[in-house]
């Protein structure tokens, strides 16, 4: 499925129907790349049996790299090895003698087909990277269209209490949390826990460190200030096993300040 940008959801801007469009699992882009990874290289290799004995191997290997690049270029772990198994499976019982036999009498040949393996591990690690760094920028990207739509949100004097809706939103999809309300004027009462802003839980007795899960067993807030004036806190109940990161921590953090920047003025702290 494909889900709309965190920014719009976070701030209730409209959601095209595409945004949210269900993709069957069947045409998930990590399966379409096994397919790929286990037909591509067979069928090249029969496309060039008729002519395995007008060509060096060499050239032939290099045809069957092309086509596991492409399929290591998604960056899906499982297929890129695959495609690279293949290609060295097939290339052995089509393309080298003894042709049709599991079985490589030439040196050369033994080389080749190593590589295709090692080319095909090496590319595929390397599109996995660049994939989980691709999905760390989308999600930063996501983190900071949220945090800007909500200044512009407090810059265009929009209704506070809509924006203390969308954040607690927000801050339940960003931490996990169970239960979010927002309390004008309030800090300390009951004895929470408190989301400081390097991103760690401290508590009376016992500090949570941002490498571990939330607390879930008692309420976390988050106070909402501006220039050092308490406007209100957050008060939430992390879900079990609830492990934000720092980076989703600290966006929380920013979208508190932008509620409290809405707030300065339109309700006095001890309201």
């Amino acid at each position: 499925m494909r889900w709309a940008s965190p920014a719009r959801l976070a701030l209730g801007q409209p959601v095209c129907y595409h945004d949210c469009v269900q993709v069957p699992p069947w045409l998930s882009r990590d399966r379409l790349a096994v397919v790929a990874a286990l037909v591509a290289p067979l069928a090249l290799t029969l496309i060039l049996v008729p002519f395995r004995t007008s060509f060096p191997n060499t050239d032939a290997a290099l045809a069957l790299v092309l086509v596991v690049v492409a399929v290591a270029m998604n960056g899906y772990r499982l297929a890129g090895y695959l495609a690279a198994l293949s290609a060295a499976v097939w290339f052995d019982f089509f393309l080298t003698r003894p042709y049709e036999e599991f079985s490589i009498t030439r040196r050369e040949d033994v080389e080749t087909t190593v590589l295709l393996l090692v080319i095909g591990v090496v590319v595929t690690e390397l599109a996995v990277w660049a994939r989980r760094e691709h999905a760390a920028a989308s999600r930063r990207a996501g983190y900071l269209d949220g945090i800007n739509a909500a200044a512009q949100a407090v810059a265009a004097g929009d209704s506070p209490s809509r924006l203390i809706e969308q954040v607690s939103g927000r801050l339940t999809e960003l931490l996990s949390l169970r239960t979010c309300t927002f309390q004008y004027g309030r800090a300390g009462l009951g004895g929470p826990a408190r989301l400081r802003n390097d991103g760690r839980v401290v508590a009376e007795h016992r500090t949570w460190d941002t490498a571990e899960a939330l607390p879930g067993d008692t309420d976390i807030e988050l106070l909402v200030e501006n220039g050092g004036v308490l406007q209100g806190r957050f008060l939430m109940r992390a879900s079990p096993d609830a492990r934000p990161t720092l980076e989703r921590r600290l966006v929380a953090i920013a979208l508190a300040d932008q509620v409290g920047a809405a707030l300065t003025g339109s309700h006095p702290a001890g309201l």
